[in-house]
């Protein structure tokens, strides 16, 4: 347990340092959306890409925590907007386009954050309304939003969409089943969507995250019997970090993946995903 401890500490340095150092300035000039983005990798990804010199509007649901996180960006001398947005709501989606465009001019990076998971069981114990719920989060408003930001990506000179899946998608957890589901879905739909539009030289990707720290995932990790069971099917023995997989998704919205499209980018610590 301490040697366990003491590891936390490292990476916690390592990724503390990071932050300090970063000097790349890859996504100069770009316009980016996050959505889902005033906390856990939502934020981290927001801060990396505006780190690396995107202008970034991030959302959220809630008004208090786009205040908040946009307070903490601007704070660290960040270029940043924020828009207040249900992801299941049209007109919602349609205000943080326009806003966007209306701001920065234009839209090159596209990152569609928001999931839920309302409830904890397995599959067949799953209600109708639960799953249209989880669906329509995670699947439904990802498509929705990707599609109605075509018109403004097909105008960037390097436009990028990164989807945010989860290792779940390829090895489901068996109490946040139609979650992993969801997971899966996203996939297929990053491969399909990626193929259709590459052609008109929008790349599209997707991360596949394992178990990271954050709230989201608290139920993996907060209690002592929790997180020993999680650290067991992770070779690295510890869990990911947001920044971890923001770096990850500031490497695909770059010029540095600028041959790479319909592929998805694991970040679980040597967590099982696929052959």
């Amino acid at each position: 347990m301490m040697l366990r401890v003491a590891m936390d500490q490292v990476v916690r340095g390592l990724v503390s340092a990071s932050k300090s150092i970063i000097k790349c300035r890859r996504l100069e000039g770009k316009v980016a959306i996050v959505t889902a983005s005033t906390q856990g990798i939502g934020f981290s990804v927001a801060r990396r890409l505006a780190q690396e010199g995107a202008k970034v509007v991030i959302s959220s649901r809630r008004e208090a925590n786009v205040n908040s996180a946009l307070a903490q960006l601007k704070a660290e001398g960040l270029e940043v907007s924020g828009v207040i947005c249900h992801v299941g709501k049209e007109e919602d989606r349609h205000k943080l386009l326009n806003e966007t465009i209306s701001k920065y001019g234009g839209l090159d990076i596209l990152i569609p954050n928001a999931a839920v998971n309302p409830a904890v069981g397995s599959v067949m114990e799953c209600s109708e309304s639960v799953w249209d719920k989880i669906f329509e989060i995670n699947v439904k408003s990802t498509f929705l939003l990707m599609k109605e930001s075509l018109p403004y990506l097909r105008k960037s000179k390097s436009p990028s969409i990164v989807i945010m899946s989860s290792i779940s998608g390829y090895q489901p957890f068996s109490l946040l089943g139609v979650y992993s589901i969801t997971k899966t879905t996203l996939l297929s739909l990053n491969k399909t969507v990626a193929e259709e539009l590459a052609s008109e030289g929008i790349r599209v990707n997707a991360i596949a995250p394992g178990v990271i720290k954050t709230k989201f995932a608290k139920a993996l990790y907060e209690s002592e019997e929790a997180n020993e069971a999680t650290l067991s099917v992770i070779p690295m023995q510890r869990l990911g970090e947001p920044d971890e997989v923001a770096a990850v998704a500031a490497f695909l919205a770059s010029d540095d993946a600028s041959y790479i499209t319909g592929e998805t980018i694991v970040a679980g610590g040597g967590m099982r995903s696929r052959l």
